[in-house]
């Protein structure tokens, strides 16, 4: 034993050697993304990996359809076209690139980025990750696709790969797959794996970590300037799990503890955020501001996955159609009710399966524009019969024209009806695919299912903070006082709420209930709405089950991401005690 305030003695030889944090940065958040962000990303500091999130549940609907037609497509060609342009730039400064980009089609994008790189005559090895596609045992889908994890990624970068090119992995194993391989982290090492998780869930939506979507963006000491081009993310992500998030130097936007928060909730659930190689515990992660736009992200605590893997499954799901009726001035309520019983009555003879009616007050009395003194009556149809939702819709609208309502006309003539998807997710034994890593050599390493893993149990409640004692309070919007970041995940929407302050803190966690979330979000009040309380991050999160239908490609409501109903829900009116405000 060391006798107090002795020396501290020098490190065996056969201690492993610290290893250096690894740099690791995002380029895309969704298939369409600023397509200059990989230059941006490669030129603007110092990286190791560079990440590319092209996939969402709707991508994979748009890349099956494209498949359809063309047997050779299916992954994202805006990857390659970005590699044509970058692919010297990343070699020159050794930075591996790891994306997601193949899609439906991984082999194929493989293929087409080592044709590229002959072409330009730069030595890379590219390696790819399969193993994802299940389309062929859900018959009548038309892509059905598990969410693999990150240690097929490792194993190509392990082996040298230069860029690895996947299909359907979680997000966040665009940044688990390169922390394992390069820490030699295995697949018991729960905690570091759920630090990297929660890194790459705040990368993996690009800007959206560095102010882009911020509920706070117009407050004072933010630059509105640089929001007008904000950067991309990168992490220090160091071996005990623990990371820093921040940006290139001089690049636009911020990172802050309130960023980082509102990524941190977009997309999730309750307190166990689980993935194929870990189960994260949102629960216990803490941020704390490092500096300017430096969040140090620790604390982060990860259990074994569940036993079962997430599918994916988009099917076609019919054709729709739609006919907006602009009503001006006068008498809106009496204008829709007599449009609505034409266009009823006209397609009695071939009824749509599903006909949906909505009035949007848009208009103001005394308007001084007739735009501004309009309303927005919005027909929306479905059926699997694309005549019934085409011609014989757009001939009962277009034939109206001159008998119907006073001032009619629509804001664009009726289509053919274009076709929608429908999504579902399923699950199966990690067993059930063969997640396999393909690599530059023609060599393929199969990569071995989850052995140890946990069914989820819910987490118990923790205990409320005490609340603020009576005080005045004044009618105000929530916004003033609480940000919110919302989205879809397939049929549901989940909407995260939070504050910056202890005493908001004291007051939100027992006023925004479940109840109340119904009373300010009407659509919501006969769904299930579950809340989820995170006292680490001064936050709630919202689960609406089946407000979005049957997800994103069915277009089932107005937002039908829901990715602005976290703002409406600001917007809506509450007692708010004016010490707060």
């Amino acid at each position: 034993m060391t006798p107090p305030g002795s020396p501290t003695p020098p490190k065996s030889a056969t201690s492993p050697p610290v290893l250096p944090p690894l740099r690791i940065g995002n380029a895309s958040g969704f298939y369409g993304d600023r397509f200059d962000a990989m230059r941006e990303m490669l030129t603007g500091g110092e990286l190791d990996v560079l990440t590319g999130d092209y996939l969402a549940e709707l991508t994979m609907l748009i890349l099956g359809r494209d498949r359809l037609k063309d047997p050779g497509a299916g992954y994202a060609r805006t990857f390659l076209r970005q590699l044509e342009e970058c692919l010297g730039l990343a070699h020159e400064r050794g930075v591996r690139i790891v994306a997601n980009a193949g899609g439906l089609n991984p082999a194929g994008l493989a293929d087409a980025v080592r044709q590229l790189a002959d072409r330009l005559g730069v030595p890379v090895r590219v390696a790819h990750v399969e193993g994802d596609d299940l389309t062929a045992s859900h018959p009548g889908s038309l892509a059905a696709h598990a969410y693999l994890g990150g240690f097929g990624i490792a194993a190509c970068l392990r082996e040298g790969a230069d860029i690895v090119v996947t299909g359907r992995v979680t997000d966040a194993a665009l940044v688990t797959g390169p922390a394992a391989a390069h820490f030699g982290w295995g697949p018991g090492d729960h905690d570091r794996l759920a630090g990297a998780v929660v890194a790459g869930h705040v990368l993996e939506c690009g800007a959206q970590a560095t102010g882009g979507n911020y509920a706070f963006f117009h407050e004072k000491g933010y630059d509105l300037d640089g929001l007008r081009r904000p950067g991309f993310p990168l992490a220090e992500l160091h071996e005990d799990g623990t990371c820093v998030i921040t940006k290139h130097p001089g690049t636009g936007g911020f990172v802050d503890v309130g960023t980082v928060t509102a990524q941190l909730l977009y997309e999730t659930a309750g307190a166990r955020y689980a993935g194929p190689d870990v189960t994260a515990r949102l629960d216990t992660v803490r941020l704390t501001q490092d500096g300017p736009d430096r969040v140090r992200v620790e604390g982060v605590r990860g259990e074994a996955p569940p036993p079962t893997l997430k599918v994916g499954v988009n099917r076609l799901g019919g054709f729709r159609s739609e006919v907006v009726f602009v009503l001006t001035g006068l008498d809106i309520e009496a204008k829709a009710a007599l449009v609505r019983a034409q266009m009823t009555d006209a397609l009695t003879k071939s009824p749509p399966t599903e006909v949906r009616w909505d009035l949007v007050r848009t208009d103001r009395p005394d308007a001084t524009t007739e735009e501004t003194a309009s309303a927005l009556l919005r027909l929306v149809v479905r059926d699997r019969d694309q005549e019934v939702v085409g011609r014989a819709l757009s001939g009962a609208a277009v034939e109206l024209a001159l008998a119907s309502y006073p001032g009619f006309h629509v804001a664009a003539p009726p289509g053919k009806g274009s076709p929608y998807g429908v999504f579902e997710d399923v699950y199966v034994p990690h067993g059930a695919v063969a997640h396999v890593a393909v690599l530059h050599d023609g060599r393929r390493f199969p990569v071995p299912s989850a052995h140890d893993t946990a069914v989820l149990d819910d987490v118990p409640a923790p205990p409320l903070p005490e609340p603020l004692p009576p005080s005045p309070t004044r009618r105000a919007p929530l916004g003033l006082v609480a940000g919110a970041r919302s989205g879809d995940k397939g049929g549901n929407a989940n909407v995260g709420v939070w504050v910056r302050t202890d005493d908001a803190w004291r007051w939100l966690a027992h006023e925004l209930t479940a109840d109340r979330f119904r009373q300010l979000i009407p659509e919501s009040r006969e769904l299930k709405v579950t809340r989820h309380v995170l006292p680490e991050l001064r936050a709630l999160n919202f689960v609406v089950e089946g407000i979005l239908g049957e997800g994103v490609a069915a277009q089932h409501r107005f937002d039908p991401q829901a990715k602005a109903l976290g703002e409406w829900l600001r917007s809506r009116h509450l007692d708010i005690p004016e010490i707060l405000l």
